[in-house]
């Protein structure tokens, strides 16, 4: 494990876990937190050793959001740099995780409100302690919502839930999270690492090169035609039938074994 004061990176069974720790302040958002997850996003896109992604936090909160003391105080001191964190931080954040090759879970262990929350959902798969909920936050400082959630919201819950979670900024507790579709399973919070690991491990071993297209696909799917959605799929089909993965799995079907798959 290579400690990074804000930030924790592990790697097991071809799984990259990032841990954001900053516990005593919730995991809350500082310059250098966001500078750091970034940086070990993109170094995880772009390992082809990685296979999968976990992010979750330490201590009792998986992420506060926006660190306020510190963006109160670069703002009373003059410093522009609060304004530009949408465009230099959150933005390339999210665009990291949606855009990861590879299948990204947000294991949430506590608390997530604000850029906390969203992060979560533009993971792949969320899997929530019991111990954790969801609140949009932005409202109650007085802000819109930044960090893809005006994006990532609505394809999870409906237009009118989020509209609803963010003027309201109402917090949602993980059962509630769960039967909205915010999150796709709850745990005991004693459990949360392993089986969050355990679905990583299992996706890591899987057809990577597919889940990449995949992905792909429905994001095309969610902001497109029909007519544009099966051309894509059509050349998201055209490319994995020449990959060895594809080979693969069809080999192992016929000679009735369990496919090794390299993400190749």
């Amino acid at each position: 494990m290579t400690t990074e004061e804000v930030l924790l990176i592990a790697d097991a069974d071809g799984v990259r876990t990032l841990t954001l720790n900053r516990p005593k302040a919730y995991n809350s958002l500082t310059v250098e937190l966001k500078e750091r997850l970034l940086a070990a996003l993109r170094e995880a896109a772009a390992d082809p050793e990685v296979r999968a992604v976990v992010l979750t936090g330490t201590g009792k909160a998986f992420c506060a959001g926006q660190d306020l003391k510190e963006h109160v105080g670069l703002l009373q001191a003059g410093d522009p740099s609060p304004l530009r964190t949408v465009a230099e931080h959150y933005n390339p954040i999210v665009r990291t995780l949606v855009d990861m090759p590879k299948p990204v879970i947000a294991a949430v262990n506590g608390p997530a409100a604000g850029a906390g929350a969203a992060f979560a959902y533009a993971c792949d798969l969320r899997i929530s302690a019991r111990s954790a909920n969801y609140l949009m936050a932005f409202a109650n400082v007085g802000l819109g919502p930044d960090s893809g959630a005006s994006w990532t919201l609505q394809r999870l819950v409906g237009y009118g839930r989020a509209t609803e979670l963010m003027m309201l900024a109402r917090t949602v507790d993980a059962e509630e999270a769960l039967r909205l579709g915010l999150v796709g399973e709850v745990v005991a919070d004693e459990e949360l690492a392993e089986r969050a690991h355990a679905v990583a491990k299992k996706l890591a071993a899987g057809p990577t090169v597919s889940y990449a297209k995949i992905k792909e696909v429905l994001t095309t799917a969610a902001e497109s035609s029909l007519e544009e959605a099966l051309a894509a799929e059509d050349a998201a089909q055209t490319a994995l039938g020449g990959t060895a993965d594809h080979r693969e799995a069809v080999e192992a079907f016929v000679a009735k074994r369990k496919p090794e798959f390299q993400g190749k």
